[in-house]
């Protein structure tokens, strides 16, 4: 029997948040740079932060440590208003990898107790087609259509928001990452955060 995964990190939530960013699940511990979202190494998530709002792709990136600078990034997505958690809460892993194919969600996160602890947010990033798939799923949302960089309104207890569909960043999706910034600045800029 496959061992059941529970979400290692607390939910990043700021109060002032205007976009909710939603993975599936954080890699196993033995990938991780850093115990915090985005932790391998390798994903391009804080490099396509640091090549859109500073021009560097490093800006966040510890290159003599392999790691990231978690305090600045932290101070900048709270300045920024932006909310992190993943669409998974407890999963397996059909084979031992963070690859969305390979994980089996036994319980989703509490995606509308998140909405309600983020009164500001008007818009959520679904990065990858888990994610995806989990959040319309749960909110009746025909994705059907949806295609990368695609958004659609939904309604959630009387507040429009926006779901945007973008690139996974892991390195394992076939896209350079400067293709994929493209698709995440221009969601910025639809939500106001590139002023």
């Amino acid at each position: 029997m496959m061992e059941i995964e529970t979400h290692p990190f607390e939910p990043w939530l700021p109060v002032n948040a205007r976009l909710l960013l939603l993975g599936t699940f954080p890699p196993a511990p033995k990938r991780w740079c850093m115990e915090w979202y985005y932790p391998n190494y390798t994903n391009d998530m804080w490099r396509i932060f640091g090549h859109i709002f500073f021009g560097d792709r490093l800006h966040f990136v510890d290159e003599a440590d392999k790691t990231y600078r978690l305090s600045m990034l932290k101070n900048f997505l709270r300045e920024k208003g932006i909310a992190i958690f993943d669409t998974a809460l407890r999963i397996r892993r059909t084979t031992g990898t963070a690859s969305d194919k390979d994980l089996e969600i036994v319980e989703p996160a509490d995606l509308d107790g998140m909405l309600r602890a983020l009164p500001e947010c008007r818009a959520v990033l679904a990065a990858g087609q888990l994610a995806t798939k989990v959040f319309t799923e749960h909110y009746g949302i025909d994705a059907r259509k949806m295609k990368m960089g695609d958004s659609k309104e939904f309604v959630f207890e009387g507040r429009r928001i926006r779901l945007y569909r973008q690139p996974s960043s892991s390195r394992a999706y076939p896209m350079k990452l400067e293709k994929k910034a493209e698709y995440y600045k221009r969601m910025f800029g639809d939500i106001g955060l590139l002023d």
